[in-house]
């Protein structure tokens, strides 16, 4: 853990020198010595690259990129929010997740933001707790104590699981600020964590910590949203739209690549963040293969009811003051 947090300051540093450097080839056009011209192309990433972020490295590494005349820099967030750095045109490109993007068009002042693509076609986070403490359902959650990291949307999502599941909110001690640092802090006095099973649930399983997982889908359907997915500037989509068509359709290939062959594509990754267990990264490659494309006719593509029952849940729970219809949100315009 302290290693990665190390590379992740280091990265942050990083990201920030490859941001205004390539603002300043952005400003300085195409460059590329010795060939053609490729256009510098920024996608800043939601977290520490994970196997939710592999086809982007796949698309890079096999010279899918390249091949559409792009130079792709894929960096982790810096301190500014993914969405400002998106929004203000600082980088062309984002990951995010449905409930950000909602936020970030609702606002007083809207960002202008547009999601274009789903990286996964299904939400696969859910609750989890040290199976000896026997926490099965959301009803067990009362006299427990859950650890997060403070969003409004977390204190929502577990009153919404347990009065599905009949019972009491009030009787759940939420935590905020320490938060869920690692599996074996279910063994201690932390019940409860939101994790992401392809990333801690795998985990898990290959350290053999014993977890009973609670899928959030099966207590409310509208938690069924997309996390993650990419976003766009509004400014770069009036103004360069081929260049949103051209970066999708080399991202498509990744993803797809990832689903063809993950265990090549998570040995991409590990090539990229070699500091990961390459075991792990394929386990983990291999368990989210399936979502990348699911049951949608094609990578990336979004539907209104997920983003109309997203809005509806946010409505319910007070943490939107009005829904507005899927089309302020996303995009399936720019997908090959």
């Amino acid at each position: 853990m302290n290693q990665n947090r190390k590379r992740r300051i280091l990265a942050a540093v990083c990201a920030l020198a490859l941001i205004m450097g390539l603002l300043t080839a952005c400003g300085n056009g195409e460059e590329q010595s010795g060939g053609d011209a490729l256009t510098p192309v920024t996608v800043v990433l939601d977290y520490a690259p994970n196997t939710n972020h592999t086809g982007f490295y796949a698309a890079k590494d096999l010279g899918y990129y390249e091949e559409a005349g792009l130079d792709i820099s894929i960096v982790e967030p810096t301190d500014s929010a993914v969405t400002t750095l998106v929004a203000t045109g600082k980088v062309q490109f984002g990951v995010s997740y449905q409930e950000d993007v909602t936020y970030a068009k609702t606002t007083a002042d809207p960002l202008p933001v547009t999601a274009i693509a789903a990286i996964l076609q299904h939400n696969t986070s859910g609750f989890a707790s040290y199976e000896p403490k026997g926490i099965k359902v959301p009803k067990d959650f009362e006299g427990k104590v859950y650890a997060g990291w403070g969003a409004p949307s977390e204190e929502a999502t577990i009153e919404a699981v347990m009065k599905a599941d009949g019972a009491d909110f009030s009787k759940v001690t939420v935590t905020s600020g320490s938060g869920f640092e690692s599996l074996s802090a279910l063994e201690g006095d932390i019940d409860i964590a939101w994790i992401f099973w392809a990333w801690d649930g795998v985990m898990a399983e290959q350290e053999g910590v014993p977890l009973s997982y609670i899928d959030l889908t099966n207590y409310d359907k509208r938690l069924d949203y997309y996390t993650p997915l990419i976003i766009a500037g509004d400014d770069l989509i009036a103004d360069d739209p081929e260049l949103v068509k051209t970066f999708l359709g080399a991202t498509a290939k990744g993803f797809e690549y990832c689903v063809e062959d993950p265990e090549a594509a998570a040995k991409i990754l590990g090539d990229n963040v070699p500091e990961y267990d390459l075991d792990f990264l394929i386990a983990s490659q291999q368990w989210l293969a399936d979502y990348f494309i699911s049951d949608a006719p094609r990578w990336g593509e979004m539907k209104d009811e997920v983003w109309d029952g997203y809005s509806g849940f946010m409505v319910e729970y007070g943490l939107l003051d009005e829904a507005l219809s899927a089309e302020t949100f996303y995009t399936n315009e720019f997908l090959p």
